[in-house]
């Protein structure tokens, strides 16, 4: 029986798991833009951006049905995996 309270493994819990190491990856590269003596502010100001709307979307999967978080769950593991590819 589901029991919204303890979503199953797999689901809510691993995607709020690869959502924070997504926003976590932007949080590691506002901060080294912040402290790059060449930094951009056009680069500085997408980051944060991206950052706010990775939260965003953290804060809407507490509430998701399956498919939204399944939906959310697929996007940040590419992205994931798209940011891990080409480094902070």
């Amino acid at each position: 029986m589901h029991d919204p309270q303890h979503p199953a493994p797999g689901g809510h819990e691993d995607t709020l798991e690869t959502v924070g190491k997504v926003i976590a990856w932007y949080q590691q590269e506002i901060h080294a833009v912040r402290r790059s003596p060449a930094s951009s502010l056009g680069r500085l100001e997408q980051l944060i951006e991206e950052y706010t709307a990775c939260v965003r979307d953290r804060e809407r999967l507490r509430d998701a049905d399956v498919e939204e978080a399944q939906r959310l769950g697929a996007l940040y593991a590419a992205r994931l995996k798209e940011l891990e590819a080409t480094g902070p």
